[in-house]
């Protein structure tokens, strides 16, 4: 123990004299905590020495666990999902680009297949703290090429995970085959993707639930056991720590406590991270620098000119110009502390050379020290290339690239398509996690019960059922604006959107068919249909659908729970920038009802000098009726040209609306459920609203979450902040109810 002890006083002590120095001239302290871990290492007899190696090694995995867990705190779905195409685009065209020519300078010099293959992952790399620091030496990061470059860096982060859990399963195991491999990725695709929704459900919800009784203490304890807990699940599920370290800090990004998380881990980060890139240091021997200077040589200019120019053509490919191009990839033209974690774990499963740690880290600072350079003088690189190429080829990128390619509209196929592909695959994906869950973890428990087999079997099938049905609605997905707009849009879109939702459909029967199949060891002759006829029978029913809105709405919040929360607003005022009203004259003999599925509202009906607020469904509309119907625009949109009458300048926004009627009539109201309300625990439709009070319920919402015109099949509960549109008599009715109560 006081080997220990006199081991970190004696390199913590190095780091902080040398930080000071590095402080002083303006380097990236990193740089200062590599040469404070050569002084102190092996290799510097002149200077004290570190003796356990052992033990520094064990303070350098838990660093890269804390580094991990930091750099998930930075990262949140909200900011992937905020990324452009240009961002992917170009992260991917990197990380790949710089894979293969890292694994092939490798081969060139004659290094093995494992040794090229680390080296390929070490160089795809870009260090996110040197270029932060740069940016902001060089006052540029307000501006539109560096937040593309931050953009791309998270995209790097990702891939940078699945690039550890790629190179240890080929390290693991050299002869994997193809299969092996993807059937491995995929594994790790649907552990990320079922751990990121399931502690989005439940985390933020049980931190909410018990936050009143936490203080510092109790939130760094709680925060770094979630780190280490998942760090241990990942490594017995095979897969890395930092993986388990990464997704525990990004289930935290996305909940309020982040940036209070983030303050109080500093600390640890600081000491840990120091720890790691001390233990870098003190890997580099001079000898094997001098010994291998040509390949250092070799590898920074492939690093400089590689990342560069691979950089730069992944920003042209996107669709952005050369200009932009040249500054993104002149930032990016370096490796840093990614390299060093990717570099520990070649060095930890043994499958790397010892010459290569030290190869690295002096890559990383010179490429560190030329960046700023490049960036600099990224202008001028840019106006030596455009000199160098051609008239017609520079005349060719002009008419290829543009700046705002990012903001190009998506046709409505376009659209539709997106949002079919996302929603199968994410509903699709839940559900066959609910069959495994079931058959996998749930089953095997009831075995160990004195049930009878069949009894057993049909307790498993119940909740298979209801678990998947939980999921058949919104997976179907048939009212969606972006169907309705392409069926009434032309005659000729029916086949195709049929044809699209009949696949789907196959998809959710043979979701639910297999698993039961399976286990009760039917012919499948009998049982399809009855599975088939059971789906339709859940979906004209809408069985669970009040539990699915229920769980959505909660997990949306939880979701969306940290930049609510930054908003301060605390009445739902949202319904004016989102709801319009178009005034449009009847040109056909239809019922209320019938407008329905186009998620329109006819709110009011002028007939001649009569007037008919909220009509009931079946109510009856005349040829020259004036009707003001509620809506979205899209919504709205999509009427109109079902009735083959453009809006033109008869749309106005709901408050505009509102502000030209009188007092007796309608007017827009919130009202907060409360406990004993007898609206608490019913559906929307159950409510009977309409019928007792002339109501309409426009949105609600929950946990700071508008849910704008929600589900009829949504459950009301206390506390819930309801916005409805009706008289003033009317409105005031449910609240003088209560009071009377």
């Amino acid at each position: 123990m006081s080997r220990l002890i006199t081991d970190l006083a004696i390199m913590l002590l190095t780091a902080g004299v040398v930080a000071v120095i590095f402080r002083k001239f303006k380097q990236p302290i990193v740089l200062g905590y590599i040469l404070a871990g050569f002084l102190v290492g092996p290799y510097m007899s002149y200077f004290f020495t570190v003796t356990d190696q052992e033990s520094i090694d064990v303070w350098s995995e838990i660093g890269i666990i804390i580094l991990m867990f930091s750099l998930g705190l930075e990262f949140n779905l909200h900011k992937l999902l905020s990324i452009g195409k240009t961002a992917v685009i170009t992260a991917l065209t990197e990380v790949l680009g710089m894979l293969v020519i890292g694994y092939l300078t490798g081969h060139v010099m004659g290094w093995s297949t494992m040794d090229s293959l680390f080296l390929g992952g070490m160089l795809s790399m870009s260090s996110t703290t040197i270029i932060i620091k740069t940016f902001d030496e060089l006052e540029v990061q307000k501006k539109d090429f560096a937040q593309l470059v931050f953009g791309i860096l998270v995209v790097e982060d990702i891939a940078g995970i699945f690039m550890m859990i790629l190179l240890s399963t080929v390290a693991v195991g050299q002869n994997v085959s193809g299969s092996a491999l993807m059937i491995r990725m995929l594994e790790l695709a649907m552990y990320l993707f079922f751990w990121l929704i399931l502690g989005i459900y439940l985390l933020p919800t049980i931190l909410r639930k018990t936050a009143l009784f936490f203080n510092d203490e109790i939130m760094i304890l709680v925060s770094l056991g979630l780190c280490f807990g998942m760090v241990l699940l990942a490594e017995a599920l095979g897969f890395s720590s930092a993986l388990g370290a990464f997704l525990a800090g990004s289930l935290l990004a996305g909940t309020v406590h982040a940036e209070r998380v983030e303050h109080l881990t500093s600390g640890i980060k600081d000491l840990f991270g120091a720890v790691f890139f001390l233990s870098v240091g003190m890997m580099i021997s001079p000898q094997m620098i001098i010994q291998y200077m040509v390949p250092i040589l070799i590898i920074t200019i492939v690093t400089i000119v590689g990342k560069i120019a691979i950089s730069a053509l992944g920003v042209l490919l996107s669709g952005q110009n050369l200009k932009k191009a040249v500054r993104c990839g002149c930032s990016l033209g370096q490796i840093g502390e990614f390299a060093f974690i990717i570099a520990a774990l070649g060095m930890s499963l043994g499958e790397i050379a010892d010459y290569i740690y030290p190869i690295v880290v002096s890559v990383s600072v010179i490429t560190t020290l030329t960046t700023p350079a490049f960036v600099k003088h990224a202008d001028k690189l840019y106006a030596w290339i455009a000199k160098l190429l051609p008239d017609k080829m520079l005349t060719k990128l002009e008419r290829y690239t543009t700046d705002n390619s990012e903001a190009d509209q998506d046709s409505d196929w376009t659209q539709y398509m997106r949002r079919f592909v996302r929603r199968t695959v994410f509903f699709g994906i839940l559900m066959i996690g609910v069959a495994l869950f079931i058959g996998y973890g749930f089953y095997p428990v009831l075995e160990t019960t004195e049930l009878s087999v069949w009894v057993k079997k049909a307790i498993t099938v119940l909740f298979t059922i209801a678990g998947e049905a939980l999921f058949i609605r919104p997976m179907m997905d048939l009212h969606s604006s972006e169907f309705t707009a392409l069926w009434v849009k032309n005659k000729q879109y029916h086949l195709p959107l049929v044809t699209l939702n009949g696949l789907r459909f196959m998809l959710i029967v043979m979701n639910v068919f297999i698993p039961v199949q399976r286990l009760l060891d039917i012919d499948s002759v009998w049982l399809l249909p009855v599975i088939v006829l059971t789906i339709i029978l859940i979906y004209r029913t809408g069985w669970m659908a009040s539990t699915y809105l229920s769980v959505e709405t909660r997990f949306i919040a939880n979701m969306n729970e940290r930049s609510l929360e930054n908003t301060g607003a605390e009445g739902p005022e949202w319904p004016d920038d989102e709801l319009f009203v178009w005034v449009h004259e009847s040109n056909a003999v239809l019922t209320v009802r019938s407008l329905k599925r186009f998620h329109v509202n006819v709110i009011q009906i002028l007939r001649g000098s009569k007037q008919f607020n909220l009509p009931s469904g079946m109510f009856q509309i005349h040829k020259k009726d004036r009707l003001c119907l509620l809506g979205k625009k899209e919504n709205l949109n999509s009427l109109s040209i079902r009735m083959d009458c453009p809006m033109g300048d008869d749309l106005m926004p709901l408050h505009q609306f509102i502000e030209q009627q009188t007092d007796e009539d309608m007017k827009l109201y919130t009202y907060v459920i409360p406990n004993d309300s007898e609206l608490q625990g019913k559906t929307i439709k159950l409510s009977n609203l309409r019928d007792k009070y002339g109501c309409l319920i426009l949105g609600l919402q929950r946990n700071r979450l508008p849910v704008l015109q929600p589900d009829v099949n949504m459950t009301l509960q206390a506390g819930d902040c309801i916005w409805v549109i009706g008289s003033k008599q009317m409105c005031h009715s449910e609240k003088d109810r209560n009071k009377d109560g």
